[in-house]
């Protein structure tokens, strides 16, 4: 018995040993896949507006600012107090721009490394919910093939960073289960989520705290947890009251009322949709792994008594109501919920991926892989044939209908080799479109803001405030011109050119005309608007 005891002791030991060295080359293998798609050609696209110009401007505020002064604690923009958010992603762009100069690149970065984090973070959070390391392989596989993951992930944003402190919460959750030491990393993920979101950190904590009386309730009762907790929300206590003690009324006012709280209620600067936007959010950006979903929510419901569904179904559901019944829609709140769908599907392709050898596979999903085929073979085509022609689309298309066309076939024969060429060829297609000019597609919404940034630099006029005449304000264009950019309706314009003694206007030709002002004087002129003043002379 002894004797037995002693093998079975020493090839245990060996086992871990081979199965943590598996783990550490599966997540160096996904951090740098993830690393890669994440970076590649991060800095060549201008910032887009409202987060990406507003994040930027915040963080180069608090770059610029004399040493002693405080403003990493009471960040500004332009000037004027910033109450939005907790300033943490500000202050890692701000410190990329002391390491590497203030652009494109530095912005994005701390954003895109993170959420580049998440990939391998995704697989130990399978590793602890699966009995089968494919189905976390394949969970953060798909995590890392999904378009608005990556899109959002690379941009200059909040998001991507609270989804990586919320998954270390999780994982610390999860292992805290077996060791209650971290319960440390609940906590600390907790408050990393609540400096990068605030009110976000609410509803994330609340989804692990349904899981944990789900799942583990003996954890809510461990004076272990609740230390953990309080040592994390022990930073956050301190910034919300540094903000109350400095500014009073005003940031509850504004910061936590009109700027968090009422984003539950209200829709923020007509930011509204119906319950379903961000069901049709999903619906329309997570193909091809939209074709398992439905199948694997099931799969979760008919293993809800173990803890991976009872994971998946808290993360999934719990999020998708709470935020489709807030006043606010903006595309981007829903991307904390990507991992679950991630997991959910990586469930799924795990229990077809141990089917027999050439079996028959659900016709849907030939069909569906055969459909998307068809698709980007009609968008190929049609950026091949258009009056001005987009190589680079036209491979991104073709690429996707590669891969669907060679899934579909392998899938209607029984070979689940078709699964390993959807993965690679959703990677090789994203690779295509982040190296292309295409991926923020959001710039062609409006008028490019670099050449008139570059304009107001040449100028370089001694006002601060500049007003124009477009419909409505640019972040972006305030941090490439270094000047607030207002937008103002032609009453104002004539107001403030009559009222004010060298204003600085930036308009277009026909609201130049509509005015009909007195002494102009053209300073300079690009992409089709003007910078004028008055003639003092």
């Amino acid at each position: 018995m002894q004797e037995g005891s002693f093998i079975w002791g020493r090839l245990e030991k060996q086992y871990r040993t081979i199965d943590k060295w598996i783990d550490w080359v599966w997540v160096i293998v996904l951090l740098l896949a993830a690393v890669l798609l994440f970076t590649i050609n991060l800095g060549e696209l201008p910032l887009r507006d409202w987060d990406e110009g507003t994040v930027a401007q915040v963080a180069r505020e608090i770059w610029r600012a004399p040493a002693g002064s405080m403003h990493w604690l009471y960040p500004t923009l332009g000037g004027e107090p910033y109450y939005n958010k907790p300033p943490l992603i500000h202050l890692l762009i701000a410190w990329a721009y002391s390491l590497g100069g203030v652009h494109e690149w530095t912005t994005r970065l701390p954003g895109a490394m993170l959420t580049a984090i998440c990939v391998p973070l995704l697989y130990y959070i399978g590793r602890e919910i699966f009995r089968q390391r494919w189905a976390a392989i394949y969970s953060s596989l798909i995590y890392l093939t999904m378009l608005p993951v990556v899109r959002h992930g690379r941009l200059a944003m909040l998001d991507g960073a609270a989804v990586c402190f919320f998954m270390v919460m999780i994982l610390c959750l999860l292992r805290s289960r077996r060791n209650l030491r971290y319960c440390l990393g609940v906590g600390i993920g907790f408050g990393l989520i609540c400096l990068t979101k605030g009110i976000l950190g609410l509803l994330l904590g609340a989804i692990a705290l349904i899981f944990v009386f789900w799942d583990t309730p003996r954890l809510l009762t461990s004076r272990y947890m609740w230390t953990g907790m309080l040592l994390g929300i022990t930073p956050v206590t301190f910034w919300y009251g540094a903000q109350w003690i400095h500014y009073g009324f005003t940031f509850t006012k504004i910061g936590m009322m009109d700027q968090s709280v009422s984003r539950v209620w209200n829709s923020v600067e007509g930011n509204s949709g119906p319950v379903w936007y961000y069901l049709l959010e999903i619906l329309k950006y997570t193909w091809p792994w939209l074709i398992f979903l439905p199948s694997g929510m099931r799969l979760c419901w008919e293993n809800r008594n173990l803890s991976w569904a009872k994971l998946v179904l808290v993360w999934c559901l719990v999020y998708l109501v709470a935020i489709s019944l807030m006043g606010t829609k903006l595309p981007w709140y829903v991307f904390p919920i990507y991992p679950g769908i991630a997991l959910a599907c990586g469930a799924k392709v795990a229990e077809i991926e141990k089917m027999p050898l050439l079996s028959s596979y659900p016709r849907p999903l030939v069909v569906s892989l055969a459909f998307l085929s068809i698709v980007a073979t009609a968008g190929s085509i049609y950026y091949t044939l258009a009056s001005t022609a987009k190589s680079d689309l036209q491979l991104i298309f073709a690429a996707v209908a590669t891969t669907m066309a060679i899934a579909a076939v392998l899938a209607q024969r029984g070979d689940g080799q078709f699964l390993k060429v959807l993965l690679w060829g959703s990677y090789v297609s994203l690779l295509l479109l982040m190296k292309s000019h295409y991926w923020v597609w959001e710039l062609n919404e409006a008028y490019p803001v670099k050449p008139v940034a570059q304009m107001i630099h040449r100028a370089n006029p001694t006002v601060t405030k500049i007003y124009t005449s477009f419909d409505y304000h640019r972040p972006s264009l305030d941090f490439y011109s270094d000047r607030t950019i207002v937008p103002a309706s032609l009453t104002q314009l004539r107001h403030s050119w009559l009222s004010d003694g060298q204003p600085y206007f930036l308009l277009n030709e026909p609201a130049l005309k509509n005015l009909n002002l007195e002494s102009v004087k053209l300073v300079d002129h690009a992409s089709g608007w003007l910078l004028i003043t008055k003639n003092t002379k």
